[in-house]
């Protein structure tokens, strides 16, 4: 009998370890934010951002930078507007960076790609990123493939 309750208390012991282990790897899986504190905001607009959702990363040479905070439609311009959380340690970033949506990999998530131009007027906190690139929609490419295609062949 004794066996018995020290397979049970190893077995729940065992199971609170794992339930344990699963809650901190969901808790530092979704926790890609940048402390409110830490950081600053800058907006950028495009006319498609394609799949892009809140709480996808910045990155800038492949290194995450800060995360997209909101995603809202311009009444007045029907454009998209994308307001970004970056990390203090990238406040001196130029005036005339560029901001691109991109995929990783080939059906991947979508993030925001910042690249630095060359001004010495670092961007401040609530500014506007002005040079942007919308994202490609894999649908449009293929229909425009497709229509040039056809088009080709009737010459």
């Amino acid at each position: 009998m004794r066996s018995s309750h020290q397979i049970e208390l190893t077995a729940g012991v065992f199971l609170l370890l794992a339930i344990a282990a699963l809650v901190f790897l969901a808790v530092h899986a979704t926790d890609r934010g940048v402390a409110s504190g830490e950081s600053y905001e800058l907006t950028a607009r495009f006319s498609n951002v394609g799949g892009l959702k809140p709480r996808a990363s910045v990155s800038m040479g492949g290194v995450t930078v800060g995360m997209v905070e909101s995603i809202e439609l311009d009444p007045e311009t029907f454009e998209a507007r994308i307001s970004m959380r970056i990390s203090q340690d990238y406040d001196n970033l130029p005036d005339d960076t560029s901001a691109s949506i991109l995929t990783s990999g080939i059906l991947g998530d979508q993030y925001v790609g910042l690249e630095p131009g060359g001004s010495p007027e670092a961007l401040q906190d609530g500014d506007r990123i002005l040079i942007t690139s919308s994202a490609m929609v894999l649908e449009q490419l293929i229909s425009r493939y497709m229509f040039n295609s056809d088009s080709e062949g009737e010459e």
